[in-house]
Formats: structure tokens, C-alpha cells, sequence
């Protein structure tokens, strides 16, 4: 496994990786994250099934996602701009906060890590900007990726 930043030439300059001779396969990769609630606000929006005056706030915020894993060579400046096959995005209540998953695939020569992990983070932004009225004490945390696969190496996170 090298330890050479992907990113960085011989010269020290930022540069977009070569994925010209790489073969295309199938990648995969989920990543995670939440946003947490004082508990007085959480069981406000757990009440109203998670609507407000905007409307849907998981439903916005999944859409949000999505949007923003299609935009994210736009986002990020070293992505690559990947025709994406799949993207998935759940947005789960547990106790006192909202859990976010998005899984992204495509069949390239390069992996979607950083198109799950900006899915969760637009998700969870749109959720803090739907909420922000109720309280601004709403932390956002945990955005990790949990798995990928397809390329030279897979990864899944050991719980």
C-alpha cells in the first residue's frame, strides 16, 4: 500500500490522478453520518412525522444529497466527473438525532468514497438548515465512510 498522497505530483503541485489505464469495474462505496437534536426539538419533529413549514424535512434533505452527489467533481476540485448508476440515500431516526446512509455506484476506473461522503454532508446541512428555527444547538458529526469496493483496495470499517 503506497503512503504517497494520490493527489500531489513530483513537484509538490496539485494534480488530478491518471485513471486512463485502470480497467472499469464496478464501484461501490457507503458512507455515514448524523445530526443530532436537543431532545425537546427532536420529539417536536418526531411529532410532526418530520415536517415543517418547508415540508419534508428527510425527504428535502434526501434530494439535497443526491443533487449534491451528482455535483461533487464541481465541489471538490481533484474528483473526477462519473456517470453514476446508483445513488441511495436513508435518513433513519434513533434517539435524539437522524442517522444518514448514502451509497453510490458506478462501473469506472475510479471510486465514488468522495460522492457518498458529500451525499451525507449536503444531506445532513439540509437537515440543520430545515431546523435551525427550532435551535441552532443541531451538531453534525460521525461523517465517515463505511465501505468501498471495486477498486485496488476495499475497505469496510471495523466496528
Amino acid at each position: 500500500m503506497s503512503h504517497k498522497l494520490s493527489h500531489i505530483d513530483e513537484s509538490g503541485n496539485a494534480a488530478m490522478v491518471d485513471v486512463s489505464a485502470k480497467e472499469a469495474t464496478t464501484r461501490i462505496a457507503i458512507a455515514s453520518g448524523k445530526i443530532s437534536f436537543p431532545p425537546k426539538v427532536f420529539e417536536t419533529l418526531k411529532s410532526q412525522d418530520f415536517l415543517n413549514k418547508k415540508g419534508s424535512i428527510t425527504q428535502t434533505a434526501i434530494i439535497a444529497g443526491i443533487q449534491a452527489v451528482k455535483q461533487t467533481a464541481n465541489l471538490i476540485p481533484l474528483c473526477h466527473q462519473l456517470p453514476l448508476s446508483k445513488i441511495n440515500i436513508e435518513v433513519t431516526p434513533v434517539v435524539n438525532a437522524l442517522n444518514i446512509v448514502c451509497e453510490v455506484k458506478c462501473n469506472e476506473r475510479t471510486g465514488v468514497e468522495m460522492e457518498a461522503l458529500t451525499g451525507v454532508s449536503i444531506c445532513a446541512l439540509t437537515i440543520y438548515d430545515m431546523c435551525k428555527a427550532l435551535s441552532q444547538d443541531l451538531k453534525i458529526s460521525d461523517i465517515q465512510l463505511e465501505k468501498k469496493e471495486g477498486g485496488k483496495s476495499n475497505f469496510t470499517r471495523q466496528i
